[in-house]
């Protein structure tokens, strides 16, 4: 008999996800009017320490709405980099702008050198303090910044270099709910909350899910007020029906919002058996020539939502395509990076800076199996997998990505 299927990520419900959608059913309250509605702002905003958070349909329209709210406008411009999931790029286009692509750094999160390059060789701060691309004398409104996989990115230094060049920073923290800063001058901050805004996700495959929403979080109480006006309809008068300006329907559902609370509640064991899930993965991995584990960044305290490993081809015997390959007969699914963003149709004609190394971790990256109830013999199964797929090399060079 072959062996189970064993999926990427998948959702584990274990908590009060049943009483809360219950409660919602038995009292009618299942739109985006709702007590659940509530708890789950006030669940975000104290578990990252942010001062308010709004709760929005998906990550996408938080991202949209931070961008809003920040103040790009039509024909700006935003840095983002190109290896991430597509949303981060759409959102800048929803607000009008256009994406300028930069490249990552050794933990495949936006590289400060990248868009320190970019400021300073491709644009020019005016006596009026607002940054143009020399080249087409657009304005360069913010940078995008993703904390990739959960591990959180080198904030400290893009919020000092996007302070001296004027431009707003918005977290995308899509995929790194629970993680935080465990040293140095951000120690014991969350990420979302160092930059003018934050945006988590809450879709399907995340560590906590609402099956789809998100949340804007921010300290600007006038920015918060604003995003919460215009994911609904920019409605003045509820009883009248009176808008004041376009806006949209972004807000969450009580529904969805009672899913999302009950996961929250599991947030800490859930990452605690994904930090674990690491650690096994690494020690069964140590030894497989021409298999790297991504490691974690000194000082900083991720959610370890995926599991990424760095494949060498000519050490390991084959190339990440052939893994996934061998893996997917053997009924383990991975999943490759994102296509870089870049090389995408819908932004092919727009600026990308340098970007080089995440082409490299294009070429060799791949993502395990990380549910938050995998099992320790699914984490040997999927190792002893790997070590069978590639062939037998002495390895005798260090052990180092990029």
């Amino acid at each position: 008999m072959s062996e189970a299927f064993l999926p990427l990520s998948v959702p584990v419900v274990a908590g009060n996800e049943w009483t809360y959608i219950k409660e919602c059913l038995d009292t009618a309250w299942v739109s985006s009017v709702g007590a659940y509605v509530e708890r789950f702002e006030e669940t975000i905003r104290r578990l990252t320490g942010a001062h308010h958070a709004v709760a929005v349909v998906n990550g996408t329209a938080g991202l949209h709405m931070a961008l809003v709210a920040a103040g790009v406008r039509p024909g700006d411009l935003v840095v983002v980099p190109s290896l991430t999931f597509i949303a981060t790029a759409n959102a800048v286009r929803h607000a009008g702008a256009d994406p300028v692509f930069v490249d990552c750094d050794q933990y495949m999160n936006i590289a400060v050198a990248s868009v320190r390059s970019f400021l300073e060789e491709a644009c020019v701060r005016g006596n009026d303090g607002v940054c143009r691309e020399r080249a087409s004398g657009r304005t360069v409104r913010a940078v995008l910044p993703v904390h990739v996989y959960g591990r959180p990115a080198n904030m400290a230094a893009l919020q000092t270099l996007a302070d001296e060049h004027g431009l707003a920073v918005i977290e995308d923290a899509s995929e790194a709910l629970g993680s935080r800063w465990s040293g140095g001058p951000l120690a014991g901050r969350s990420v979302g909350t160092i930059g003018q805004s934050g945006v988590f996700s809450f879709n399907g495959n995340k560590i906590v899910t609402c099956g789809g929403g998100g949340m804007y979080v921010t300290a600007d109480e006038r920015a918060a007020e604003r995003v919460r006006h215009l994911t609904t309809q920019a409605k003045t008068d509820t009883l009248r029906f009176i808008h004041d300006e376009v806006g949209w329907n972004y807000r969450l559902t009580n529904i969805a919002a009672a899913l999302g609370l009950a996961q929250t509640e599991q947030l800490a064991g859930f990452i605690a058996a994904k930090r674990a899930q690491h650690q096994l993965y690494a020690e069964l991995l140590t030894d497989v020539p021409g298999i790297t584990l991504m490691g974690v960044e000194a000082g900083t305290q991720p959610n370890y939502w995926f599991h990424t490993i760095v494949v060498e081809p000519g050490d390991f015997g084959a190339n990440k395509e052939d893994l996934m390959t061998a893996l997917r007969a053997r009924r383990i699914e991975t999943r490759p990076l994102w296509g870089l963003l870049h090389d995408q149709t819908p932004y092919r004609a727009c600026t990308a800076w340098r970007v080089e190394r995440a082409r490299w971790f294009w070429d060799r990256a791949l993502n395990l199996p990380c549910s938050s109830n995998l099992a320790p013999r699914d984490v040997e199964r999927v190792a002893t997998a790997i070590r069978e797929a590639g062939r037998s090399v002495k390895w005798t060079s260090a052990r180092a990505v990029f």
